[in-house]
């Protein structure tokens, strides 16, 4: 199945839910995109972009922003979520609210459910027991999908149907969509990617160098998947674009908010200082909290982690949380619960 001139219902119109929303529309399906805040969405109905997060992309001609969401689900059948983590479960409910059942749900937002450290999945699941369920993920900066540059991707459901049936609504000329199974591989990979990059950029803002940094990433990976394994994903999935691919873009280039976030705290600036700085959701802080003690739980040892973690929440100086780290002690590669 093509998937092509489908209703789609975009929840979210932030950077990546309105690059996703441009994304879909070109594609010749039809698309309703919402956001909470009703000003900014009546701003995006009169200039036809964001020029807040995307500006000079005009919308294509099938992307009608709305100011309701329930006008914005009317009629459609596939429904993505792609907002912050934290707004998750809540716009979930909201969702409910309007449809107790839809056919199908998806989304695009990486991160754990905050306090109860859920993989999305497993708070999509409660709150839509019967419905089928998809996650996006993979190496993507919102400006490069709006623009039109080559990227791929992972549509990730234990429904293949699913799964195929999205792939086909995002796959064009640039962007490709592969599919999958391990939702679980793939939730897991999409967020604590950007823990990692916090690492990365505080490692090169202290001039560490790229031997460092190419270290971080590699045992960051490394962690990634011991945790992922806990949790039942599959260990391909963290060899391909949600794992290592997501993982590589998110520490090396500076369009990464976690990266910038690393940059700015090895400069000295405070959390609240980088935030204001960076304008937009650092999934990383909350990830860092939250991945540590699941971790803790699960008995996995995720040092690069912990050493964020002791960083953003414990006022551990950066330069000696990268010298901890490099002054483990010496051990087998791959070990399976070493790092």
């Amino acid at each position: 199945m093509n998937g092509k001139s489908e209703s789609i219902a975009v929840i979210g119109a932030g950077s990546w839910g309105t690059a996703l929303g441009i994304l879909l529309a070109r594609h010749g399906n039809r698309v309703r995109i919402w956001g909470h805040e009703t000003e900014a969405m009546r701003q995006l109905q009169a200039e036809r972009e964001n020029r807040h997060y995307l500006p000079g992309i005009p919308f294509p001609d099938t992307l009608e922003p709305m100011l309701g969401l329930a006008e914005t689900l009317d009629g459609t059948r596939e429904i993505l979520i792609v907002v912050p983590s934290h707004a998750f479960t809540s716009v979930l409910e909201q969702i409910h609210r309007l449809n107790p059942e839809p056919a199908s749900l998806s989304w695009a937002t990486k991160g754990l459910e905050p306090g109860r450290r859920r993989l999305l999945h497993e708070a999509a699941s409660e709150v839509f027991p019967n419905t089928s369920l998809a996650v996006v993920s993979g190496p993507t900066f919102a400006m490069e999908v709006a623009r039109g540059l080559p990227t791929a991707v992972t549509v990730a459901s234990p429904d293949p149907e699913h799964a195929g049936r999205l792939a086909g609504y995002l796959h064009g000329d640039t962007f490709r969509a592969y599919t999958a199974s391990d939702i679980t591989g793939v939730e897991v990979g999409g967020a604590a990617k950007n823990v990692m990059a916090i690492a990365a950029g505080i490692s090169d803002g202290l001039g560490f160098g790229a031997n460092a940094r190419a270290a971080l990433i590699t045992r960051g990976l490394a962690e990634i998947t011991r945790l992922g394994l806990a949790l039942g994903g599959e260990h391909d999935t963290f060899m391909g674009l949600a794992g290592l691919g997501d993982l590589v873009l998110t520490c090396t280039d500076n369009q990464s908010r976690n990266r910038r976030m690393g940059l700015a705290l090895a400069e000295g600036h405070s959390i609240q200082e980088a935030r204001e700085a960076i304008g937009q959701e650092v999934e990383g802080l909350a990830a860092a909290r939250d991945f540590r003690l699941k971790a803790d739980e699960l008995g996995v040892e995720m040092p690069i982690t912990q050493a964020v973690f002791k960083v953003l929440y414990e006022g551990l100086e950066p330069g000696a949380a990268v010298k901890s780290l490099l002054a483990r002690d010496p051990r087998e590669e791959q070990e399976s619960r070493s790092a």
